[in-house]
């Protein structure tokens, strides 16, 4: 009995080590978006949008 109850406690440990590892990786992408200037921003939504038009009007499928 002693036994199965140290594993519960190794998975639920393990949980929580993944739940805080993926809270840092959220966090730090969250801080390298912010990063940006807003010039910056547009700057990469234009050329988003220009690649997006070029590849559609490539195409022979209707929008």
């Amino acid at each position: 009995m002693r036994q199965g109850m140290r594993w519960w406690k190794v998975l639920g440990l393990a949980g929580l080590a993944g739940v805080a590892a993926t809270g840092v990786v959220v966090a730090r992408a969250e801080r390298r978006r912010r990063a940006y200037t807003p010039e910056e921003i547009r700057a990469r939504l234009r050329d988003r949008h220009a690649e997006a038009s070029a590849l559609g009007s490539g195409s022979d499928t209707p929008a």
